[in-house]
């Protein structure tokens, strides 16, 4: 099967991702995305991972003063958990710090943690300060690459569309009415209007609904229920007014599941995801606004399911997004899977000359598959180990959670501790969160261990100054309005291009 066109069906952020993405790989590459107005995107705000300014800027090689300018976003550094069993919480940075070991000391960070650590390196003692990027010794902001982004999906959506179509991206309005089949797989995409689009692969992106790879594709759905219990969530937020914009998203213990603080410059987006097996949407509203009684706007419920279809590509049908699966807003995954299926199967696509052969799409959903369960998995050590509440949905997370592939993983730390021996054998290197994200939280959670760590004679002297100064530097960085400022003053530029609002 030669691919000499893409069609694409959905104009949100995964069809719009995966658009420019094939694109700007094979800029001769005809790709058409199909989108219909009248069922609209999302539109909340949204956290990202480090993987996603990575595809953006290293692999596409996006101007960022683009990016600055139009999609507006703020930084993000890492999660700061309202979690476990210490009243502080945890920070869980994008940079290594827990399996970090100081020359100074004789064993890796992980060892010397205790309940009065709040941080363990720069990224998160300016998390903790409420700075973004520490000060260098010229006085600029260090902008440092162990940090993602807080986006509007509306200002996203708006920038990805414009990147489209100033690489040659064609954009075709209008609502499907009929997938016609063939021996491909999918013929055609009939519009209400009468008219066919028609292509060599088609990408999936339209959403929950997963109109050719659900429906169309019929392909078998694999439910995550046993891992991760949550169904629903309820958002809404409240305009900013002298709130500080903190550089960090915030994950917050629910009675009935867990509570989002997303910054953006303007707006506080929040949200409650919860489990309609242990609350009511009325009773889990009623706990959400009692918690959040600045809410400006309405609240609204969405409804989602956890799982992934089994294959991602099926003849000549390739998802992408939640047309493929969804897991849950717990640590923002959704943007950089849509990237990572999206670089994947450009470079199939690139290394096969546009002839994918069949043992390279079974690569391909091997791979892409693993992604998701890795999430899963991860996700599932958040809750399983979680203490902060006894409450019936807590309880049940504790006792019931399945961990699928992070039981070794778990059993190993609960037998060794924050070891780092096993590292390369544990961990498939495409592991997105890898030991360093595993000892966040099992070490964040004070999930106890069989080799508690005595430290040497002035070890302790020494571990707390390095954090004290870890502080004392991380205090005197950049808040996340300064560096704004200086983006848009002219004072930063990037590849000599002005961000200012034109």
């Amino acid at each position: 099967m030669k691919i000499n066109k893409v069609a694409v069906l959905g104009g949100g952020s995964a069809g719009l991702i995966a658009a420019l993405t094939l694109k700007k790989q094979m800029p001769d590459l005809p790709v058409e995305v199909v989108y219909s107005a009248d069922l609209g995107i999302i539109g909340v705000g949204e956290g990202t991972t480090a993987a996603f300014p990575r595809h953006f800027f290293e692999y596409l090689k996006l101007n960022p003063a683009d990016f600055y300018r139009d999609a507006e976003p703020t930084w993000k550094l890492g999660i700061h958990f309202k979690w476990g069993p210490y009243p502080q919480g945890f920070y869980y940075s994008f940079q290594n710090e827990y399996k970090t070991k100081w020359p100074e000391l004789s064993r890796n960070t992980g060892f010397y943690c205790d309940k009065e650590t709040k941080w363990l390196g720069i990224v998160s003692a300016c998390m903790a300060q409420g700075t973004v990027f520490p000060k260098k010794p010229d006085g600029s902001p260090h902008f440092h690459k162990s940090h993602a982004f807080h986006i509007e999906n509306k200002k996203l959506v708006g920038y990805l569309e414009g990147q489209c179509r100033k690489v040659g991206v064609d954009f075709t309005e209008g609502t499907v009415s009929t997938v016609e089949k063939g021996p491909e797989g999918v013929a055609a995409l009939v519009l209400e209007s009468g008219q066919r689009v028609t292509a060599d692969l088609y990408v999936d992106a339209s959403g929950f609904r997963s109109e050719l790879l659900g429906r169309a594709m019929q392909e078998e759905y694999l439910s995550f229920e046993k891992s991760l219990f949550c169904d629903r969530a309820v958002i809404a937020g409240w305009p900013r007014t002298d709130e500080p914009i903190q550089p960090y998203t915030v994950a917050e213990t629910m009675e009935a599941g867990w509570c989002w603080q997303i910054e953006h410059e303007n707006w506080i987006n929040r949200g409650y995801v919860y489990a309609s097996r242990f609350i009511t949407d009325e009773a889990a509203l009623a706990e959400f606004r009692q918690k959040n009684p600045r809410i400006a706007n309405e609240p609204r419920v969405v409804k989602f399911k956890s799982g992934r279809y089994r294959r991602h590509w099926v003849g000549n049908v390739v998802g992408v997004g939640n047309s493929v699966g969804f897991v849950e807003p717990l640590e923002a995954t959704a943007l950089q899977v849509i990237c990572l299926e999206s670089s994947t199967l450009a470079d199939t696509l690139k290394d096969s000359l546009r002839e994918p052969t069949p043992s390279l799409m079974d690569l391909y959903n091997t791979y892409n598959s693993r992604q998701w369960d890795d999430i899963r998995d991860f996700l599932a050590v958040h809750y399983a180990f979680n203490t902060r509440i006894d409450s019936a949905f807590w309880k049940a997370c504790r006792e019931e959670t399945a961990l699928e592939g992070a039981a070794p993983i778990v059993r190993f730390y609960q037998e060794n501790g924050p070891s780092l021996v096993a590292e390369a054998v544990q961990f498939d290197p495409n592991n997105s969160f890898g030991l360093e994200g595993y000892l966040a939280m099992l070490v964040g959670q004070g999930v106890p261990h069989g080799k508690p760590w005595l430290p040497k004679a002035g070890e302790p002297q020494i571990w707390r100054q390095r954090l004290q100064n870890y502080r004392d530097h991380a205090a005197q960085g950049f808040t996340v309005e300064a560096c704004l400022g200086m983006i848009r003053n002219g004072q930063i530029k990037f590849g000599g291009v002005d961000c200012a609002k034109s």
